[in-house]
């Protein structure tokens, strides 16, 4: 079993069949096509305000292009050290921006917390001229260690951000799974709270290689757009990456798949707890980062089972990922390897 990513997972069926029929015949390229035309109006739908939607195949050209709109390129942005535009994904913020700087910050569990980011703000932009001062907050929702923002949460530091004159980015590369967690709407925690742009991903959730850029001020479109054609990451054969769209937010496709990912982590993480394990900090979503005795870890490897260890929280601590297609009767299955 692999728990190493929710990357390692393969198509869910119904973005399988979506793909099958939309390959039967040619169509517009560059986003002419009557597939593309569709986004807008399903995902103003799904999300109670109309919203413009820029697909594009990768998280971090999602992340990075969403901020290129936000902050200016002698601008800050303001994020948790944890961040994975921060951790993972080089330089991507300076390209895509011109040269804005990323001002990482601590926080419980990967989370930024209100009170403290105000202070820190405040800090930051009284420092003058000859340093970086913030424009934009950039949270994840899931967060890089598996944690949910609140609604109340979101809310908290999106009036910090109104106080400051700052926007607010969201990284939702797990949108799916803490919405499926905290069982609210998607505006809930997006535009209500006072979100600006969520970078809503389905790659990791079912999807073959596509996240789209939300932008809850539609006014933002031919910006966002003119930044994916500079940057290459216009497909001509648009249509492929809307489709997968389409099928992912139809019929609840993207809260079905995570919220299976998210039963499936829990089942994992009971067991593993009756095995002598304990959970480094509450798993709200389809992560598990977990304080393994090197026995358990020894016999799980032994199993076949496939995870990483995460030496940031510890010497013996391990993340578990569940996906969309986790088969809980094989984790259930385990209980015997680890007698």
């Amino acid at each position: 079993m692999n728990f190493a990513s929710d990357n390692v997972s393969p198509f869910c069926p119904e973005i399988l069949e979506a793909l099958a029929n939309e390959g039967k015949s040619s169509a517009p390229a560059y986003g002419g096509d009557d597939i593309s035309t569709q986004l807008d109006a399903a995902f103003s739908k799904l999300f109670e305000t109309d919203v413009a939607v820029i697909p594009v195949a990768t998280g971090t050209a999602a992340n990075c292009i969403s901020l290129s709109a936000l902050v200016s390129p002698y601008g800050g942005v303001v994020c948790h050290h944890e961040a994975h535009i921060n951790e993972d994904e080089s330089t991507g913020v300076a390209f895509f921006t011109g040269g804005a700087k990323l001002l990482p910050m601590e926080g419980p569990t990967a989370k930024l917390e209100a009170d403290e980011l105000n202070q820190f703000v405040a800090e930051q932009a009284n420092r003058g001229i000859h340093s970086v001062a913030p424009e934009c907050v950039a949270i994840t929702q899931a967060t890089e260690l598996g944690t949910v923002y609140s609604v109340e949460e979101v809310n908290a530091i999106a009036e910090v951000c109104r106080k400051h004159d700052l926007k607010l980015f969201m990284d939702g590369a797990r949108f799916a799974n803490a919405v499926a967690h905290l069982g609210c709407t998607p505006a809930d925690i997006t535009w209500k709270a006072g979100v600006d742009i969520l970078s809503f991903g389905a790659t990791k959730n079912g999807a073959m290689a596509v996240d789209a850029i939300v932008l809850f001020d539609p006014a933002l479109k031919t910006r966002i757009e003119q930044a994916r054609k500079r940057s290459g990451h216009l497909h001509s054969k648009h249509r492929y990456l809307a489709t997968q769209l389409l099928a992912y937010v139809q019929n609840d496709v993207w809260l079905k798949n995570a919220g299976h990912a998210n039963e499936a982590a829990t089942v994992l993480a009971d067991l593993l707890c009756q095995h002598g394990a304990h959970l480094a900090h509450p798993a709200e979503g389809n992560e598990l980062f977990v304080n393994l005795d090197l026995g358990v870890a020894d016999k799980l490897r032994a199993a076949g089972v496939q995870f990483h260890p995460w030496p940031s929280l510890g010497a013996n601590v391990y993340r578990f990922v569940a996906a969309w297609n986790t088969d809980i009767a094989q984790i259930q299955g385990l209980n015997e390897r680890l007698d």
